[in-house]
């Protein structure tokens, strides 16, 4: 079948959508995103499905990362007239006992369940309200939209993740996709779609924040052969919210991709995809040849004399290949450098000609603007930062995850309520926004609006949108040591204040971090970031001091102890701490000495230990098992 219009499109929805929100069988979806079968999700799914196999009452299917990563694996087991029901951490020595009791209507075993549903939390994509199965809630179970992790939430590039199974298009058309493609080629001029996209304020979520809708109307109007390309090179550590979106709901961004296209007058677009993801690339495979076969690509697209066709190129895991001219040299099959903008890639990108490029995020957010309209869009948001933005926690914190927020929603509310806090009761440090090129930013900023402007002020950057959390035990100088010497090994080494500013920063960190700094060090690290962020030919280059520029700026003091008094306040520069044990706050229960792996602690049971320094490795297991606070950090 050729999808023609809306009518085909419905056609397909009503057929498939019963299974979605009401199906006649205890449907189990399975999350079968990186994240969940990291967590065991695949034994789980196998052990189901052997479970249950000839069972007419049973159906077994996958979806993708509904976010809650610390919960994984994660099950949702639903039927019409039951509740839809969120299991967590179901392992496969749980997920037959979890079916079973949901067939009989139990619910007693309260710590395998996150929640109930009263409908899936994403936007439907064609403007229409999400169907409400016919269902009767079970009491005592809280429903998942109440629970601080997904209480100030607002789906929608996400708004499928976990919903559908991202391997069936049917699915994706059963919750409005595809609709916004159609209304855009048969009902809205290009510059009508290209205005709608200006009026959301959409912005460039791969980190630049370049306002979509100009981008697109400055390459609309520069004459020759018009390319889309997708960034899905996610290099950052600790972000993976491209990969959960191309895992989860590919057929999103293959629409967004389209309707970009239809706006510039584009025939062909490629996605860059890190190699690194392979489960994100088969399942982009798999969407491409589905839209091909409903003749959603192709030639004569939707009966229209529109054409367009999509490939698929993977990268070799350089982190600079993120940045757009980079990204482009790879994908002709040159080496991955940046070149100067003085020319912008709108006019002259891939091969020369024009080229308008997004990542993952900011095409998934393009469908339901068109259907909703930018003014629904710009609805939520800042003044100058709209809609809303995907976020990755980790790091030190209770509720790892991906969490979809509306731009101005503050850092407290997100480390706090969203991410419950730092773990074990330990004191916030900083956290850190926009990846290894982003800064640092301390407590006083937490009730700080997060928004492109905000992070600016305070000396940071929105990036793809990793936040990752410290606490206490974390040491700021050590942060801004890794962070750069993971920039300088991604560092193309094209311009000498990139290459060789980076470099002499790093020394400077490393003599620092090994007791070897000297008076003069911070101020010529200010000196040298100030003059590799001002004459690095590329994005890379002048954000990359960020971490040592806002770590001393906020914790000069942490800079200063390890100078002056050659002490690591957070004991985690080997050189300069040593720990100790407080006679007064041992009690003597021996499990310090029982975890140590030198045999370097000793004691009678109940009385103050001893801890031998010619033994200990400073490896920090006494101090991590100590429940009294008794190993001290000298």
């Amino acid at each position: 079948m050729k999808i023609q219009s809306l009518e085909d499109l419905k056609t397909i929805s009503q057929k498939t959508r019963g299974s979605i929100y009401h199906p006649n069988t205890i449907k189990v979806n399975i999350g079968m995103a990186s994240c969940g079968i990291a967590a065991g999700a695949r034994a789980s799914f196998d052990k189901a499905e052997a479970a249950f196999s000839g069972d007419d009452g049973i159906t077994i299917c996958q979806t993708g990362c509904i976010g809650f990563c610390e919960q994984e694996p994660l099950v949702e087991i639903l039927a019409d007239g039951k509740p839809r029901v969120m299991y967590k951490n179901i392992t496969e020595e749980k997920i037959v006992d979890a079916i079973e009791d949901y067939r009989q209507g139990l619910f007693e075993k309260k710590k395998w369940i996150l929640g109930q549903m009263r409908k899936p939390l994403g936007i439907m994509e064609d403007g229409t309200e999400n169907p409400v199965a016919k269902v009767s809630p079970h009491e005592g179970i809280p429903f998942l939209e109440e629970i601080p992790f997904y209480s100030k939430q607002v789906k929608i590039a996400l708004r499928n993740c976990g919903y559908i199974d991202p391997d069936t298009i049917d699915e994706y058309i059963a919750r409005g996709g595809y609709s916004a493609l159609l209304k855009a080629l048969k009902k809205m001029k290009a510059k009508e779609i290209i205005d709608e996209v200006k009026a959301s304020g959409l912005r460039g979520r791969g980190g630049g924040g370049f306002p979509t809708g100009i981008k697109w109307a400055t390459c609309a109007k520069h004459d020759g052969e018009r390319s889309i390309i997708c960034n899905a090179d996610e290099g950052d550590p600790g972000a993976y919210m491209d990969r959960s979106i191309l895992e989860g709901d590919p057929h999103s961004v293959i629409e967004g991709m389209l309707i970009a296209a239809v706006a510039i007058g584009s025939s062909h677009g490629y996605i860059y995809v890190r190699n690194e993801y392979p489960l994100a690339v088969k399942r982009l495979i798999t969407a491409i040849k589905q839209a091909e076969g409903y003749g959603l690509l192709g030639d004569g697209i939707a009966g229209t004399d529109f054409c367009f066709t999509i490939k698929i190129s993977t990268g070799a895991g350089a982190f600079v290949c993120g940045e757009s001219t980079a990204l482009m040299a790879s994908l002709e099959g040159k080496v991955g450098r940046p070149r100067a903008k003085y020319v912008h890639t709108v006019e002259k990108g891939f091969r020369d000609g024009p080229t308008n490029l997004n990542n993952v995020e900011t095409y998934a957010n393009v469908p339901p603007i068109i259907i909703k309209g930018g003014a629904w869009y710009a609805g939520m948001g800042t003044e100058h930062s709209k809609g809303t933005k995907v976020f990755s926690l980790c790091g030190k914190i209770n509720n790892t995850g991906l969490v979809e927020v509306p731009m101005g929603v503050s850092l407290r509310e997100i480390v706090f309520e969203l991410g419950n806090g730092v773990p074990k009761k330990k004191k916030f440090k900083a956290v850190q926004t926009g990846g290894p090129s982003g800064g640092c930013i301390p407590e006083k900023f937490l009730d700080l609006p997060v928004d492109y402007q905000r992070l600016a002020e305070v000396g940071s950057i929105m990036g793809s949108g990793g936040m990752i959390v410290m606490d206490q035990d974390t040491c700021m100088v050590d942060v801004a040591r890794y962070f750069l010497d993971f920039l300088k090994e991604e560092s193309c080494g094209q311009c000498n204040p990139c290459r060789e500013g980076i470099k002499q920063m790093l020394d400077i960190l490393t003599d620092i971090c090994a007791g070897k700094g000297k008076k003069g060090d911070i101020e010529l690290l200010e000196e040298l970031g100030s003059m590799v962020q001002r004459f690095s030919l590329c994005g890379l280059g002048t954000a990359a001091p960020n971490p040592v520029l806002t770590t001393i700026l906020y914790f000069r003091d942490e800079y200063e102890a390890h100078i002056k008094d050659k002490k690591c306040p957070a004991g985690v520069c080997k050189a300069l701490f040593h720990y100790d044990i407080d006679a007064d706050a041992c009690t003597g229960c021996g499990l310090c000495a029982k975890k140590c792996p030198q045999d370097a602690i000793a004691g009678k049971k109940k009385e103050p230990h001893q801890l031998d320094q010619d033994k200990c490795i400073k490896c920090g297991i006494c101090y991590d098992a100590c429940k009294f606070d008794a190993i001290a950090i000298r």
